[in-house]
């Protein structure tokens, strides 16, 4: 049993907001960027988590809040063996988020910012023309609350900024919080 050797500290970057505001293009470069610089990093995505892990699950409050709960129990078991957790979840409840904080511990709340009209103008998939057609239920940003985070340990604001501007700002947390040497 060699306990004595040490990972590095793992962290959660939870990247939250509204459908098609950059969360996964942020989430996929800085996954590059870390695993280049030799850091153990996984990525939890919406899309491929609810074909794996939350495919029981459909997009009410509860199944949501259940999702939400599930992948927080993913990132606290890879965070506490030292690997860089990047889960990008619309996660539009305040109250999973903190239970998210409260559960992993080592945890930052990335909000990317991006107004409703930019996100629309990004959808490639349609599915805010869906939404606001009635097609899709329970859509957020459209027919579904999201709670935009009152204090998250940063903020990119994606409608103004690169991807690569973005990735910089959160590599610069990294570094400040004392995560990235």
């Amino acid at each position: 049993m060699c306990d004595h050797h040490h990972h590095p500290q793992g962290v959660t970057l939870w990247f939250t907001g509204l459908p098609c505001s950059g969360k996964s293009a942020i989430a996929d470069r800085l996954d590059q960027v870390l695993k280049n610089g030799g850091y153990r990093s996984e990525r939890l995505d919406g899309d491929i988590v609810r074909q794996d892990l939350t495919r029981d699950l459909g997009f009410s409050k509860a199944d949501r809040d259940e999702n939400i709960r599930r992948v927080t129990f993913v990132s606290k078991l890879l965070t506490r063996n030292g690997v860089f957790v990047l889960t990008s979840f619309i996660s539009p409840y305040k109250e999973m988020r903190s239970h998210a904080r409260k559960e992993i511990g080592s945890f930052l709340e990335i909000y990317v910012d991006c107004p409703l009209d930019v996100c629309i103008q990004r959808d490639v998939k349609g599915m805010f023309k869906k939404a606001i057609a009635g097609q899709i239920k329970e859509f957020t940003g459209i027919s579904d609350p999201y709670e935009i985070p009152e204090s998250p340990d940063l903020v990119l604001e994606t409608g103004r900024e690169t991807l690569e501007e973005s990735v910089q700002k959160v590599l610069r947390k990294l570094k400040d919080s004392g995560f990235l040497g």
